[in-house]
């Protein structure tokens, strides 16, 4: 299998005979053995009986997974990514805002030598205050947090080679967050500019309380991504911040109790000083008991920590 196409649905049964004919004028340009796999996210619709029409219409190229309750985007995408076979992956929405048109672009750039190619919708057809001002603030932080430099991380219209997306697995909204896990292992990424169309059917399933999530996403994601081999690195780097803004209030007290009698245990700085010893104490102990549980993942499991883009006259025994 050359490709797989990897698409969430929910509640979009007006815009999937539009996606299939999209997705079939594309595919049919192509000299690439392709499959589609839609993930049906307990749509309330009648979804599920349209995708199944298609399956049985076209089982060389139509996959169908259906989840017995809606779990959410991540989900989905994940499960489509366990059942994939492509050596190429692309993600994209089933409301037809991305434009499978944009596949084989994406495609000829991944033949340029990237590993990934993510989809920038430079002229988004959103709403102005509630989609797109809270998405690019929420991309220009997560750049900055990361330091993996993309316009656009809310687009799902991206396309993979499947090893980069090997080690990890997803939860939350953390599907948007792939580039950053994929510039771990040293994916070569880049961006391009997608066309983007406004909503023909049904309505967006995502408002402003998504951007807090994304945030909240982001502080595991940078965990993970950063100190998940070396947990002692931020714990124990914590808690020695603490341990000296704990010394230096003791000796500031040390020195105003010599030269001007003022008494050190009637100081609540006295009380600052020693919840800041103690607080770093407990937070580099936190991290040698984390750097253990991190030596008990890769060893019980055998889990490499590095990973090998390629060999040369290596035996792969």
């Amino acid at each position: 299998m050359n490709l797989s196409l990897v698409v969430p649905v929910y509640n979009e049964q007006d815009n999937l005979p539009l996606l299939f004919e999209a997705v079939y004028q594309t595919m049919n340009l192509l000299n690439k053995k392709w499959e589609i796999i839609l993930v049906d996210d307990g749509s309330r619709d009648h979804s599920l009986s349209i995708l199944r029409e298609y399956a049985e219409k076209d089982p060389e190229h139509v996959r169908v997974i259906s989840f017995r309750r809606n779990f959410g985007q991540t989900p989905a995408i994940a499960a489509g990514l366990d059942y994939s076979k492509g050596e190429i992956i692309v993600l994209l929405d089933a409301d037809l805002q991305n434009d499978p048109a944009d596949i084989p672009m994406m495609l000829a750039k991944l033949d340029e030598g990237y590993d990934l190619v993510s989809g920038w919708r430079k002229n988004r057809k959103d709403n102005a205050v509630t989609r797109n001002f809270p998405s690019m603030i929420a991309n220009r932080i997560i750049s900055w947090a990361t330091g993996v430099h993309l316009h656009d991380y809310g687009c799902t219209l991206k396309a993979y080679r499947r090893e980069v997306l090997e080690g990890f697995r997803l939860y939350g909204e953390m599907h948007r967050f792939i580039p950053v896990f994929a510039d771990s292992v040293g994916a070569r990424i880049t961006e391009v500019v997608v066309n983007h169309h406004p909503r023909k059917f049904g309505k967006t399933k995502y408002g402003l309380e998504r951007t807090v999530k994304v945030i909240l996403d982001l502080f595991t994601v940078k965990f993970l991504v950063s100190y998940s081999s070396k947990p002692i690195y931020l714990f124990g780097g914590t808690g020695a911040v603490l341990m000296i803004i704990s010394a230096m209030i003791m000796f500031y007290l040390l020195v105003r109790r010599l030269l001007f009698f003022v008494s050190v245990m009637g100081s609540p700085f006295f009380q600052t000083s020693v919840m800041f010893f103690i607080l770093g104490f407990q937070s580099m102990l936190m991290g040698l008991i984390a750097e253990l549980l991190v030596r008990t993942y890769h060893e019980s499991q055998r889990k490499p920590t590095y990973q090998v883009r390629a060999t040369i006259n290596v035996s792969q025994d």
